[in-house]
């Protein structure tokens, strides 16, 4: 007997905006395990499970993302908003990417800067630091992995170590150095410097999505020059009425206006995900302006490592221990100045990913597959793994020795170091678990030397 065929599925019902809202700030708790795992989260549950965006302009939208500055899951999960709802939907879906992990890290950090010193958190930030520093270690063998295909990437990432390792060169001058080097290979050696933002073998979908690939582009999304200078428009302005207003309350040297300005350059510099951007910010908070000790800074990356949203929140840490160690509002409200300087620095932070995303979003299609847009990005890249290397020496130098580079070594941090990279590299095993892991070894050992 024959089995009929079965019907091909339908196409999904229009999807509600009080609908979508439920969804993001779902995905906003439970978008774990950086943005491999949250964009794999966005793509099981908007493209297999929901049906409201098809493979193929899932991962259009994706690539172009990936060629901005910022962190692409958030800016991917604007876009889509932004391409079902308008505008409104674009800010609704990547703000709420976000606002989980910032309350979390504020309630964190609270705990931290309260509590850090007491036996049972110090014993678990002693195993956790070291795991930090296998993990930034390993981040720089997987962009390396991924980017550093030919000799001339490698020479820029040498160049680029030697140059913040040895000279103190400024992150930004790496940067725009290895821009321009991009920008000549892309035109005398362009094989060299042909790497995109990532290339994903699109699958068949299991049936039509509510944005197919022969959808026609919704009317908010064709290109204006309208358009476009209204986005960019609103975006300056809500950055100069948002540091006007620090300057005014606090003056122009006020530490939540230095925040301000500071943060918004380091937006402009995370090409190539979150780490590459900490250098910078170590840098600027603890180098310079001393918001924080290098020892904090590593014990913020770990908390950013195990909370939800983009790794790159581990700025909102930065700003609530600023604000906590600097007291703004004086000696009385110390946890009123971190939670208002990490809301601070989250605006600052994210509002150019909003801009980029809302203002070229309509010029995906010219953007995507550019050389002339891409060498330069892939040189930047390269730059970055040597930088990230950078970044494992710096908190190697804060973890394996007693008293700074030049005191006694501290064996068991290098023994919880050695086995966070073997797990790591070895193993795959994810960053959760490995901290998880090394916190416990490090609470157990610090129980047993207290005993």
């Amino acid at each position: 007997m024959t089995r009929p065929a079965a019907s091909p599925p339908e196409r999904p019902p229009a999807v509600g905006f009080r609908e979508a809202f439920r969804f993001w700030l779902k995905l906003g708790f439970i978008s774990f395990g950086g943005p491999a795992g949250q964009i794999a989260i966005m793509h099981a549950e908007l493209v297999e499970r929901r049906r409201w965006i098809s493979e193929r302009r899932f991962l259009h939208a994706l690539n172009y993302c990936m060629l901005l500055p910022g962190p692409e899951a958030q800016q991917l999960a604007t876009y889509i908003g932004w391409l079902m709802h308008r505008s409104w939907g674009g800010l609704v879906a990547g703000g709420l990417f976000v606002l989980p992990s910032l309350l979390i890290l504020v309630a964190l950090s609270w705990i931290y800067a309260a509590f850090g010193t007491q036996p049972v958190v110090a014993g678990l930030f002693y195993g956790v630091k070291p795991a930090v520093t296998a993990i930034v270690l390993h981040a720089a063998h997987r962009i390396g992995g991924r980017v550093l295909k030919n000799g001339w990437l490698w020479a820029i990432a040498v160049a680029a170590f030697v140059a913040i390792f040895a000279f103190g060169t400024p992150f930004p001058l790496i940067v725009v150095t290895a821009a321009v080097i991009g920008v000549l290979g892309g035109r005398f050696a362009p094989a060299a410097f042909s790497g995109g933002a990532g290339s994903h073998a699109a699958r068949p979908g299991d049936g039509p999505a509510l944005i197919d690939d022969d959808t026609p582009t919704p009317p908010h999304a064709r290109f204006t020059r309208r358009r476009l200078l209204g986005v960019v428009g609103a975006g300056l302005a809500l950055w100069v009425v948002a540091m006007g207003t620090l300057t005014l309350v606090h003056g122009a040297d006020g530490v939540l206006t230095r925040m301000g300005g500071f943060f918004t350059k380091a937006a402009l510099m995370t090409f190539g995900g979150a780490y590459a951007v900490l250098p910078y910010v170590v840098q600027g908070a603890v180098d310079q302006h001393h918001w924080l000790s290098g020892p904090q800074m590593i014990d913020g990356l770990a908390l950013g490592e195990t909370t939800p949203g983009p790794l790159i929140m581990v700025v909102a840490f930065v700003g609530f221990m600023g604000g906590w160690n600097t007291l703004p509002f004086g000696t009385d409200a110390p946890f009123l100045a971190g939670a208002v300087a990490a809301a601070v620095v989250t605006f600052f932070t994210f509002l150019p990913s909003f801009v980029f995303v809302l203002a070229g979003g309509p010029l995906i299609e010219s953007t995507h597959g550019n050389l002339r847009l891409t060498a330069p990005l892939t040189a930047v890249t390269a730059a970055v793994v040597g930088v990230i290397v950078n970044l494992a020496c710096f908190f190697a130098g804060h973890v394996f020795w007693y008293g700074g580079p030049h005191g006694r070594i501290d064996v068991v941090a290098a023994l919880i170091a050695t086995g966070a990279a073997v797990a790591l590299f070895r193993f795959k095993w994810g960053v959760l678990p490995v901290l998880g892991a090394c916190g416990a070894i490090g609470l157990a050992w610090s129980m047993a030397v207290g005993a």
